[in-house]
């Protein structure tokens, strides 16, 4: 099996994360990268910050204006639906949000982390939610690209 050029840094900035997600972050991206058909260029990297609510917070004021931490964020550093090579961007995590919303959704905490890292890899690879049609699109590949995983559709009622 040949290894894609695509280096994905998962980076703690907080220690009480599990230790056991690299694995699950990197199927994620690969499964999302598979299934939304996008293909990679060239050699590519792509960082993952695991973070807390505070600094999630400071990020979200510092590049969204909002006073608020937030579960995930994304950062693209390549143009929407463009070429998948060089630096594709951060994706940011808080896990205290993460936390609270896998146990208000009733979720495990890995399948709602699975989750996040796709929904945050489809926003650098162009994908969004800004309009209706844009986030019934978004949300039927992540819906695709989790059950490919094994994980639930999050948007089910």
């Amino acid at each position: 099996m040949t290894a894609l050029p695509l280096e994905i840094a998962i980076i703690r900035n907080d220690e009480a994360w599990p230790e056991d997600l690299d694995s699950l972050a990197e199927r994620a991206v690969l499964a999302a990268l598979q299934q939304s058909g996008a293909k990679i260029r060239g050699a590519a990297e792509l960082s993952i910050l695991l973070t807390n609510d505070e600094e999630q917070h400071e990020l979200n004021q510092q590049w969204r204006g909002k006073d608020s931490s937030t579960n995930v964020l994304s950062f693209p550093q390549i143009e929407p639906f463009g070429p998948v090579v060089g630096i594709l961007g951060d994706i940011t995590l808080a896990r205290e949000t993460l936390e609270r919303e896998a146990q208000e959704l009733d979720k495990s905490f890995a399948d709602h982390f699975t989750h996040l890292i796709v929904h945050g890899f489809l926003h650098i690879l162009g994908y969004d939610h800004l309009t209706e049609a844009e986030a019934l699109q978004m949300e039927g590949l992540e819906t695709k690209i989790l059950a490919s995983l094994g994980v639930a559709d999050p948007y089910a009622d």
